[in-house]
């Protein structure tokens, strides 16, 4: 049986192209116009999907850090004033939402809060992101799972047992699982790509790859190594304001990390050894006849 999951209108898993899933998190500093700028360059490069987050700021902000002064564009400002001043809220998802439709591309979020979860489900989103930050929240795991959306879950941050567990929580059948290193910009040496390969041993779901690195050979060799899907932040300048820019993608990077999957889509084959038609002009030549 082959491990396939269905997300919208596109099928992810054994034998379909991958997946490939710009976020825009948080980079659109609470500008909507900045956000459907992020979605056209998505909708540009070939992309499937864009990926929002959605928070509620009393709720996915602890105490202790709401009143942290900060300096921001908008000044020296609280956290947690800080954090209100980039969420969108129903009028702005409206928006996206009709204008990823008009669009064609796919858009969905991840939530850091269940009031967040019933604020995205207004909107019948294809699925749900569970942040790496959220993998142990298990009321936040069993809230999402409650919608009967597939689910992909991202890892960084995470003991391999913690994975099991919010694994155990979710159930594998509308699941992905997705490798990635909690670090902004991540090193090279902490990718730890080969985890890919061991996720995808241990569990019965997709698996793919979600990275902050900086550049984009680490994750087309995600794709060598089998990545069901991939996720990179993108941004207009990555001399933006703000904590993901630095390991976000510009817009002509994005069009060749999309560019450079699909070849090596076509690249990889089936493993299976023939000789192609192209083949055959320099074999009747060249070969010795025995």
């Amino acid at each position: 049986m082959p491990i396939e999951l269905l997300i919208g209108n596109r099928m992810i898993g054994d034998g379909h192209p991958t997946f490939i899933i710009a976020e825009i998190g948080i980079n659109h500093n609470g500008d909507l116009g900045v956000a459907k700028r992020l979605i056209d360059v998505a909708v540009m490069a070939g992309c499937d999907a864009v990926k929002f987050q959605k928070r509620t700021p009393e709720k996915a902000v602890p105490p202790e850090y709401q009143n942290i002064m900060r300096e921001t564009p908008w000044g020296i400002i609280s956290y947690l004033e800080y954090r209100r001043k980039v969420e969108f809220g129903f009028d702005e998802y409206n928006e996206i939402d009709r204008y990823c439709q008009d669009k064609g591309i796919l858009w969905f979020a991840s939530c850091w809060d269940e009031d967040s979860v019933d604020f995205i489900e207004q909107f019948s989103p294809p699925c749900y992101k569970i942040a790496s930050a959220s993998l142990t929240d298990i009321r936040l795991l069993n809230k999402i799972r409650s919608k009967g959306r597939p689910i992909i879950l991202s890892t960084g941050m995470s003991t391999f047992e913690e994975i099991e567990q919010g694994v155990s929580t979710l159930g594998t059948e509308n699941l992905a699982i997705a490798h990635s290193t909690s670090t902004y910009p991540c090193p090279p040496g902490e990718l730890n790509l080969r985890m890919i390969k061991t996720l995808q041993k241990h569990f019965n779901c997709p698996v793919g790859y979600s990275g902050h690195e900086v550049g984009l050979q680490t994750t087309l060799a995600a794709i060598t190594l089998g990545a069901a899907f991939v996720e990179r932040h993108i941004t207009l300048d990555r001399a933006m304001w703000g904590s993901d820019q630095a390991a976000s993608v510009e817009p002509w990077g994005l069009m060749r990390l999309v560019r450079d999957i699909r070849v090596i889509e076509q690249a990889m084959g089936d493993g299976v050894k023939q000789v192609y038609p192209s083949e055959m002009s320099a074999r009747q030549k060249l070969r010795r006849k025995a």
